[in-house]
């Protein structure tokens, strides 16, 4: 008789990550990490890390912090900054910085940095990172107003304060990149590494 497959654990409280990975009929079960994102956040920002290793490092954490607690499992950790002329961006504490957040955006290019990383029994077994590139339309005041009011605080969850999966691709003028990627789970290189791990079917 073959093996089990691995437990397989995602470290995020994530809808949109969990919806993904639902979405592609992959199995798994959610135990958040329990760590202070913000503060280790800016402890990379002091020591000069940029965007994309700071989201790469706090994938990891995530994994590797929720492995302690599932022995023998594989453990999905995933971490998203945007970026912005230097500025990061994270999800909005209140619809007031949301608004200012999209004012800061509109008209002008960031980047969405996402990082995966895969852990079981406190060792990183992959890791993988992916940037796109997002050009925001200069939208009108009367827009910005009525978006808002639209989705509410379910843009308190988003980075940039958006949601490209609805009505938040209006925003934009132009977008490059890999579009899981922007959701915050570069899905694919994921998917094939759990293929690799027999969690998933060849």
């Amino acid at each position: 008789m073959a093996d089990a497959p691995p437990q397989l654990v995602l470290a995020s409280k994530s809808a949109a990550r969990a919806s993904l990975l639902r979405g592609a009929g992959v199995s798994f079960e959610i135990d958040a990490a329990r760590i202070d994102e913000a503060a280790i956040r800016r402890s990379l920002r002091a020591d000069g890390g940029d965007a994309a290793a700071a989201a790469a490092a706090l994938a990891d954490c995530k994994a590797l912090e929720v492995c302690r607690r599932h022995p023998g499992a594989l453990v999905i950790g995933a971490d998203q900054i945007l970026d912005c002329d230097g500025v990061w961006f994270g999800k909005p504490a209140h619809m007031r910085r949301a608004r200012d957040d999209l004012l800061a955006l509109r008209g002008r290019v960031h980047r969405q940095l996402s990082a995966v990383s895969v852990a079981r029994d406190g060792v990183t077994l992959w890791r993988h990172a992916e940037a796109a590139r997002l050009t925001m339309r200069d939208f009108s005041q009367s827009f910005l107003d009525g978006h808002l009011a639209a989705q509410g605080d379910g843009l308190l969850a988003c980075a940039g304060a958006y949601r490209l999966e609805g009505p938040g691709v209006q925003l934009f003028a132009a977008i490059e990149g890999d579009y899981f990627t922007i959701l915050g789970l570069p899905l694919l290189p994921l998917l094939g590494f759990l293929r690799e791990q027999g969690v998933i079917e060849q």
